[in-house]
């Protein structure tokens, strides 16, 4: 369970929200009177480094009526993973990890959407190579992190160049496999995201060679252990965290200097790096219910896997959608 010495005084907190459609979205709290007893609930929830168990005690909402015990993982498609093994209760990741899940019949249920930016996703190369495009990758050794958005984009980013991965020898890394790859000078490039972009330009190993930031839809989801969606509890905490991230990324966001500074020595970047990398977002993270939009344009990324022969023909991605906290998360 975290504490942090931080609460924003309510003119802090009603300035944020005042006449905020995400406020209106994500309540802070349903009524009192329908709140089971939480305090023997515990929530064993997936984070990214730098991520949840940083800033909500930095934004002042890790003061939780129910345990939480974090985890770290470095990728989204490792988190539907945990949660299908019954390892992680609740945690996010972006469309392409949920379309695995679909199409491996994964227990794993989304239920709410986190709009973000799309600006940390990107095919880097060494700093000094002589690629410029990613047309100039023909036959070169291309890294990228199988079943994540790095994998969606590198299909689409090769497409777009008349190229396919049969045009480029790819392959595939988790994360920390990838940053040691690209450090020791054995990848022609590596489609990533995240802080290993800032680690690698900060420290002169890489640079952008082409962002996704105009493929990638910015939705991603959060899901939860399905098993566990029958003890009204559960989904009480559950919902309830939800909304505490989704205040927490609101209250940093209006504070990006405070951000930086918080999460800069956790993710081992210097402060001026993340803070122009989060001043340079296209767009705010902000949570909210999911909707029939959503299921559509995570298909149109099923469809666009299948069509590359990676997925298999018919796989559908409406299944692993719930309802579950729609109510707590609305009203």
């Amino acid at each position: 369970m975290f504490h942090s010495p931080y609460r924003p005084t309510r003119r802090q907190f009603t300035r944020l929200f005042s006449g905020s459609a995400f406020a209106m979205a994500l309540p802070s709290s349903p009524r009192a009177a329908d709140a089971p007893d939480l305090s023997h609930v515990t929530l064993r929830v997936a984070t990214f480094r730098g991520q949840d168990n940083t800033l909500l005690p930095a934004a002042g909402q890790a003061d939780f009526p129910y345990r939480v015990q974090f985890s770290e993982f470095n990728s989204g498609n490792l988190i539907a993973q945990a949660i299908n093994a019954d390892a992680i209760d609740l945690g996010g990741w972006s469309e392409i990890p949920m379309v695995f899940a679909a199409a491996s019949g994964s227990r794993v249920a989304i239920v709410a959407t986190l709009d973000g930016p799309t600006t940390d996703q990107a095919v880097l190369t060494p700093l000094h190579s002589p690629y410029h495009s990613v047309v100039d990758l023909r036959g070169r050794r291309v890294g990228y992190i199988k079943a994540t958005t790095a994998h969606y984009f590198l299909i689409r980013m090769l497409a777009q160049h008349g190229m396919s991965f049969a045009d480029i020898h790819p392959i595939a890394l988790g994360m920390s496999e990838g940053l040691t790859a690209m450090k020791a000078g054995s990848l022609d490039a590596w489609a990533t995201y995240g802080y290993a972009i800032q680690t690698l330009e900060a420290d002169g190993t890489a640079r952008i060679l082409e962002s996704a930031r105009d493929i990638l839809s910015g939705h991603y989801f959060i899901g939860v252990n399905p098993r566990r969606l029958d003890d009204p509890a559960f989904r009480y905490a559950s919902a309830d965290y939800i909304r505490r991230l989704g205040r927490a990324y609101a209250i940093l966001t209006a504070d990006k200097p405070r951000w930086a500074q918080t999460v800069a020595p956790v993710i081992q970047v210097p402060e001026p790096a993340v803070l122009a990398y989060l001043q340079g977002q296209n767009r705010p993270y902000g949570i909210r219910a999911w909707t029939g939009a959503d299921i559509s344009s995570a298909q149109s990324v099923a469809d666009t896997f299948v069509h590359a022969g990676v997925l298999p023909a018919g796989t559908r991605v409406d299944s692993v959608f719930s309802p579950a906290l729609a109510r707590l998360l609305t009203t």
